[in-house]
């Protein structure tokens, strides 16, 4: 699905013209994101020849990026000028011969042809996902079962998932710990999984970034995170928690729903509409969307103090389900609106929508990967995560030949054993 297409609802017509070479480049680098507002700059002029006191060479024969990069109201000029060429024609189309313009036409035609088929295509496979999610739902259940202590794995299933993992050392001495675990007597009142789903929601780097303390002794009595499809071939999903009864909230179950728009994007994907949360009942005192301010208050007559008690919005996970709505096009077409705030909305639209994908395509289905921390090796940014805990370092070359052999390099090899890349 397209993650941030269209997200504010905002087209741009001169975006319409493809580039060709006689367009103007729809790339431009360092000239992006022009300031807003910004007035006629004064630029530091230098005479034919002259030299610049930095580096000596002739600004005759100066690379132009490098000017740039040296003065900021020149650069904020160009960003100007450059910025509201983007995507605007040259005019090459417009000077084709008529007949030409007549068969470029056409292929636009053809084109909305196809951009037809994409839908259908598209529907297909919501049509298909939603087949297959009936396929997934007896394995849902059983899943369900084996965490909250309805039943235990069979053999069977137990053989399958070792041999699944026989390739990862890890794995088999985590599973040698868990048979051992078994067979003793402490784990007779044990339960289930505890904690299954606060510890697989935990192991998403995005969603841990939202849990809190308060938050993790609600998540430990999160049972089960279910997906459903809408109805009457409306194109979204929503997702189900279902809880046990607790001391936070009236709810035994909390929804979220995502919704996209009938019509697929550019991209041939559906494009993201909105999303729509849950009002939860919370009992007294236990909002852990809240907090209260406490402060205290003197009289500057009297000398008497007063508490002021005031409520407060927190950081939460369960923020999730109060999700950022998209600016309407009144919204968008006010002169009064602010770009910096309606940058951050969409910042924060593409993280809620991915964070509700991520749900309904990897956690929903690989619960147990995030659980044991195998499904971190297949993110995207995992190999990245590993690169910034190395730090690069310059080592002098004849230190490098004393160290090598003798006991500094001994001590390095020591210190630095080879690692096993996952």
């Amino acid at each position: 699905m397209s993650q941030s297409q269209n997200i504010q609802g905002r087209t741009d017509p001169s975006l319409d013209v493809a580039p060709t070479p006689q367009n103007t480049p729809l790339d431009t680098g360092v000239l992006q994101n022009r300031p807003a507002n910004i007035g006629q700059p004064t630029v530091e002029t230098l005479a034919e020849g002259e030299e610049s006191e930095e580096d000596g060479e002739d600004v005759g024969g100066a690379n132009p990026a490098s000017l740039l990069a040296k003065n900021p109201a020149l650069l904020a000029l160009a960003q100007s000028k450059l910025g509201d060429l983007i995507g605007q024609s040259s005019g090459y189309i417009e000077s084709l011969p008529p007949a030409v313009r007549r068969r470029i036409d056409g292929l636009k035609g053809v084109q909305v042809e196809h951009s037809k088929v994409e839908s259908e295509f598209q529907m297909a496979i919501l049509e298909l996902e939603k087949k297959f999610l009936a396929k997934f739902a007896p394995l849902y259940e059983r899943r369900q079962d084996i965490i909250t202590g309805k039943a235990e794995p069979t053999e069977a299933e137990i053989e399958a998932g070792k041999a699944s993992d026989s390739d990862d050392e890890s794995d088999e001495e985590e599973g040698a710990k868990v048979e051992e675990i078994k067979e003793g007597d402490a784990d007779a009142e044990i339960k289930g999984i505890p904690e299954f789903w606060l510890t697989a929601l935990k192991n998403h780097v995005p969603i841990s970034e939202t849990i809190t303390d308060g938050d993790e002794e609600a998540l430990k009595l999160l049972t089960d995170i279910k997906l459903s499809y809408l109805e009457d071939g409306q194109p979204g999903f929503k997702l189900h928690f279902i809880f046990s009864p607790n001391e936070f909230f009236e709810d035994t179950e909390l929804t979220k729903t995502y919704y996209y728009q009938e019509q697929v994007g550019y991209g041939g994907d559906f494009v993201y509409d909105k999303a729509v949360g849950h009002e939860i009942k919370w009992k007294e005192d236990k909002d852990l969307t809240k907090k209260v301010e406490i402060k205290k208050q003197r009289n500057k007559t009297t000398g008497r103090t007063r508490v002021i008690r005031k409520v407060v919005p927190t950081e939460s996970f369960f923020n999730f389900f109060k999700p950022p709505q998209p600016p309407t096009p009144e919204t968008l077409e006010s002169s009064d609106v602010d770009e910096d705030e309606l940058e951050e909305l969409d910042a924060r639209l593409e993280t809620d929508y991915q964070i509700g994908e991520d749900f309904k395509e990897k956690i929903i289905p690989r619960a147990v990967d995030y659980f044991t921390g195998k499904a971190l090796r297949y993110e995207d940014d995992y190999d990245e995560e590993l690169e910034e805990d190395f730090e690069d370092e310059d080592f002098d070359e004849d230190d490098d030949e004393d160290d090598e052999g003798g006991a500094g390099g001994a001590d390095a090899a020591a210190a630095n054993p080879d690692c096993k890349q996952q």
